[in-house]
Parts: structure tokens; sequence; C-alpha cells
């Protein structure tokens, strides 16, 4: 979602992006939610400089964003430099690559987590 198209109160539209999440969302979310990779704390649907980040681990500045075939465009382009201007590193991965190799997903995402954060 774009800067301008993005709602002066992001949290309803987020609240419905909850509510509405793919099953690969709805997966990962298992993973992340409660601390529960390595006590990371990420939230769901968070708010980012005009975007609304799929997850969002806040202070390791990392967004992890699943997307499905709609996906891979200019747009992604754009939030991507979006989010990176606002400090966070930006991982993508697709819905089917959750679906069918999660543990592996969440592994990287693990990883990037461990590594020291960029200077």
């Amino acid at each position: 979602m774009s800067k301008s198209s993005l709602p002066s109160d992001p949290v309803p539209l987020a609240r419905r992006l909850r509510r509405d999440g793919t099953a690969a969302e709805r997966r990962l979310w298992r993973y992340l939610r409660n601390r529960g990779l390595d006590g990371h704390k990420f939230r769901r649907q968070h708010p980012i400089g005009g975007f609304v980040a799929d997850f969002a681990c806040v202070e390791a500045k990392l967004v992890v964003e699943v997307d499905g075939g709609q996906h891979g465009g200019t747009e992604d382009a754009r939030r991507t430099a979006a989010l990176r201007r606002h400090g966070f590193t930006v991982l993508r991965f697709w819905n089917n690559d959750v679906l069918a190799n999660t543990e592996g997903v969440v592994e990287t995402i693990r990883a990037h987590l461990a590594a020291p954060p960029p200077p």
C-alpha cells in the first residue's frame, strides 16, 4: 500500500489485514508470536513509514513480508526502499515457500536476527 493511499489512521486497516491474513501469514505467525522465535517480539501488520509490514521486529529493525502471486513488481521495490529508509532490513518470502518449507523460512529469519546489525 503506497503512502498516498494509506489512511491517516492505519490501525483499522492493520486490523483488517490481520483478520484477513493468508494461510501462509497465519502459519508463520504461529512461529513468530509471543516471542516464539528466540525471544524476539514481532508485530503483525505493523504500520511503518506509510506502509503496513506483514511482520516487524522493531527492536531488530527487521521486516518480514509474505508475498502472493500479485507481488514482485515495482510497488514491492518501492515498499522495500521505503522500509530500508526507516532503517529496516526486509526479508521477502513467497506464500508457497512459507507453506512448503516453513522451517527453512523460520531458520532464515533466525539467521538474520542472530547476525550483527549492519553499520
